[in-house]
């Protein structure tokens, strides 16, 4: 599967000097070798090589048991402030449908593609250092498991030789701080 490009409105203003502002914390911080809360810089949102098993992949799937009702997941994946506190670094997540997102201190960018409430987000989703006008696809599904809830995460359209870091970001990046937040 090639990479998705989807065509994407520019952002407004006031989007493009936040997402500015947000990349100069976060250059700043990579040049210091610090963010901007004191802990050293996300070593895994740079790109590592793949396996050779997975270099053709374009695709992953992943399935994660959280604490929390459907809602509350929801919630926290597209409002700025809690997405900020369960990964520490800055977000800035437009929630309604079309609306850009810039997450991780401006590493990663895109826009709310669909959006059931507590239900599944849809995202055109990109880190920054891929080449202009490509994204990926990211769904989230959110399922009810009594008081808790099953994410089920589709990442698709990645570039060939992503998937190994990409894979770990997911873990290391949104599983692990989300399991934390919601304990």
């Amino acid at each position: 599967m090639k990479p998705c490009h989807i065509p994407l409105r520019e952002p407004d203003r006031a989007f493009r000097r936040q997402l500015l502002s947000g990349l100069a914390v976060t250059f700043g911080a990579l040049a210091t070798g610090i963010d901007a809360w004191g802990k050293p810089p996300l070593q895994s949102m740079k790109e590592t090589p793949g396996t050779a098993a997975n270099q053709a992949l374009t695709s992953l799937h992943q399935e994660i048991d959280l604490k929390a009702t459907p809602q509350r997941i929801y919630e926290v994946l597209l409002d700025s402030k809690q997405f900020a506190v369960f990964t520490g670094l800055p977000a800035d997540i437009d929630p309604k449908v079309g609306g850009p997102f810039s997450i991780f201190g401006g590493l990663i960018i895109g826009r709310n593609v669909e959006l059931v409430s507590n239900v599944r987000i849809v995202q055109a989703w990109r880190p920054t250092h891929w080449d202009p006008g490509v994204y990926s696809i990211v769904r989230f599904e959110l399922k009810p498991q009594g008081t808790s809830a099953r994410v089920v995460l589709d990442h698709t359209g990645f570039p060939k030789g992503d998937f190994d870091h990409l894979s770990d970001g997911w873990r290391e990046h949104y599983w692990d701080g989300l399991k934390k937040y919601f304990a």
